[in-house]
């Protein structure tokens, strides 16, 4: 447990520091999750919905946090659940018509939000057009650096599925890149 989630944890078991420590929270989390949660429903308004919703939810189960697992892997799985329940609730990126796909890459550039290039924009949308499970394996392992082990605590599935569909996630995402050459 790093020194940040020990003090929160701290501050969090006590009525009367609570508050402070869910405070400490946010701070310390939520660029993180802004990240993790980005990659995941793309859009800026999207992921502040989420984020709003996830801490909403953390602070709702403080009580239920048992500490089997780290804070962090905690605080991650709720914030790809909250990221996953905005997916199911509005139109999956995977089921928009070709024409609605073929201009990601555009509405990505519109984007006041987004800070890449044409390059970065194709990469986002071979990305997006991946299965749902392949896209957020591969947005946690590329973008997040999350170890296969970590991975597997937050989605609750095992390492050797979670390596497989990254290595599915990148043969598709090389497929499309090279298509659009």
């Amino acid at each position: 447990m790093n020194k940040d989630d020990a003090e929160i944890l701290r501050l969090l078991r006590s009525p009367d520091t609570c508050r402070k420590g869910f405070e400490r929270l946010v701070k310390v989390y939520s660029e993180p999750l802004y990240w993790k949660v980005r990659h995941i429903v793309l859009s800026h308004e999207d992921t502040d919905d989420v984020l709003q919703n996830t801490f909403l939810k953390i602070w709702s189960k403080l009580s239920q946090f048992q500490g089997k697992s780290n804070l962090s892997t905690w605080v991650y799985r709720i914030a790809i659940n909250e990221a996953l329940d905005c997916l199911r609730h509005r139109k999956n990126i995977s089921e928009l018509s070709s024409d609605d796909q073929m201009t990601m890459a555009n509405r990505l550039l519109a984007d006041d939000y987004f800070d890449g290039d044409e390059a970065e924009a194709l990469l986002r949308e071979a990305i997006a057009r991946l299965p749902e499970v392949q896209r957020i394996v591969f947005n946690l392992r590329y973008y997040e650096k999350m170890r296969y082990s970590e991975m597997s605590q937050v989605l609750n599935t095992s390492e050797g599925a979670l390596k497989a569909s990254y290595h599915l996630a990148v043969q598709k995402i090389t497929k499309f890149l090279k298509l659009n050459d």
